[in-house]
């Protein structure tokens, strides 16, 4: 009689995180695209079959996420858990960790194993479960570690910034090696945190304080014997070089215009104790397309009308003019954002650019800023006008005429100020009482308005 060895069947699981529910595309809300591309990757899991779904954190945008936003994520959450599978979802970064962990014993009882602080592997750091093909998974979750978490006060005051680094790294890499100590090697032994890995791939969508070296963990780090690790944060899909299969699911739906040409999607892992994982991005398709269209207004309104389901940038080579970024909204409501290029774009201060500015009126300086910044608009010199005579008559521009240095200084940066994005102008003239704008200052702010798009 000839024995057959036990096969182990192979474990599925969906690996996804940075959701970002509640993000704001330049004041466009996207709940009905978030709703519409989470709903996707629950029918991706459902005929999948997966055993587990892993949530890398950053479920949200922000700490404070609107209802709709909580309805959204929340919903999905257990959308996924109706499919069968276990669901594992940790705190990222831009997550409230004391609103997941208030809510973590009402998604246990659904079978929703949430975690917002890190923890011990018995106090729920560590979960093993058994799936319904009856493998063991075992999985160690970190959610994500702020510096105040993790490094005391006095390491803190006391270390420069590489060693700061390094500890910040050592610690997380102490952390997981807790974790993992109860790993075996019948089991599917898997990673779940959040948190910049050196070598990764930065998209648009992150927070660049906390992917700066300050915040990098080294993938030397993850244990040899891990299965995979489940990473969040980076919203690319990727892989990371280490001692175990270690990959970014990216983020499923482009969270801003720097992401506008990054395939995003869910990844998919087969597994089984003892074997390689093998890896591979499903993309999702139910989220607007973000792009970018640069040249003329007539251009950039011809390219957004023919795709009116995506969402534009445009980046125009005309010169400024008051009215022009309402005009192609007014045209094309699917652009979002409209911006100058080239030389007509807006371009930073510096000083000594336009030559001497001792002896020089605030006049003569912003006609010589409007003119740097290719804007020619009589309404704002108009409301610029009205607002230096309102100086002088509080008394600046008899300061001024005393012929202080400091004096020519305050003018100086004043005009500069006034001139960063004219938002100064405009803000001075919303201060003011209404009983003392005119009609001309009210146009003249809209033309301000206007020109700055």
């Amino acid at each position: 009689m000839e024995v057959v060895g036990r096969v182990e069947a192979t474990m599925k699981l969906l690996h996804t995180g940075d959701w970002h529910v509640g993000k704001v595309l330049k004041g466009m809300s996207r709940a009905e695209e978030h709703s519409a591309v989470l709903a996707e990757m629950v029918d991706v899991a459902d005929r999948e079959q997966v055993d587990a779904v892993l949530v890398a954190g950053d479920v949200f945008e922000s700490a404070a996420p609107p209802p709709e936003a909580q309805r959204v994520a929340w919903k999905t959450l257990l959308d996924l858990r109706e499919t069968g599978a276990e669901v594992f979802v940790i705190a990222g970064n831009h997550d409230n960790a004391e609103a997941f962990e208030a809510l973590r014993p009402v998604f246990s009882s659904a079978g929703v194993h949430m975690l917002g602080r890190p923890a011990r592997p018995d106090q729920g750091g560590v979960v093993e479960v058994v799936t319904r093909a009856g493998e063991p998974l075992r999985v160690a979750a970190l959610p994500f570690c702020s510096q105040r978490s993790i490094v005391r006060a006095e390491q803190l005051m006391s270390m420069d910034a590489s060693e700061l680094a390094g500890e910040y790294s050592e610690r997380v890499n102490r952390l997981i090696g807790s974790l993992v100590g109860t790993f075996t090697t019948d089991a599917v032994n898997v990673v779940l945190t959040h948190a910049y890995v050196l070598g990764g791939r930065l998209g648009g969508g992150e927070r660049d304080a906390q992917t700066v070296n300050d915040y990098a963990v080294r993938a030397t780090g993850f244990p040899a014997g891990a299965s995979y690790v489940a990473l969040g944060h980076l919203h690319r899909f990727q892989q990371i070089p280490g001692p175990c299969p270690i990959h970014y699911a990216g983020s499923p739906i482009a969270v801003d215009f720097g992401e506008e040409r990054d395939d995003k999607g869910v990844a998919l892992v087969e597994l089984a104790p003892g074997r390689p994982a093998s890896v591979s991005h499903r993309i999702l398709t139910n989220a607007r397309t973000l792009a970018t269209v640069k040249g003329t207004a007539d251009g950039a309104i011809a390219a957004a009308t023919s795709q009116p389901e995506a969402w534009f940038r445009a980046v125009i080579t005309e010169s400024a003019r008051a009215g022009l970024a309402d005009d192609i909204r007014t045209a094309a409501p699917n652009v979002l954002e409209v911006r100058l290029d080239g030389p007509h774009g807006w371009k930073p201060k510096g000083r000594g650019e336009s030559g001497p500015r001792q002896g020089r009126t605030p006049r003569d300086l912003f006609g010589t800023y409007l003119e740097q910044q290719g804007i020619v608009d009589d309404r704002i010199v108009a409301l610029f006008d009205e607002l230096l005579d309102a100086e002088a008559a509080a008394g600046r521009d008899a300061e001024m005429a005393a012929g202080r240095t400091d004096d020519v200084v305050d003018a100086e940066e004043w005009v500069d100020g006034t001139g960063d994005s004219l938002v100064a102008l405009v803000s001075r003239a919303s201060a003011a009482p209404p009983g003392t704008r005119s009609a001309a200052a009210i146009e003249a702010r809209s033309a301000a308005s206007e020109s700055t798009l």
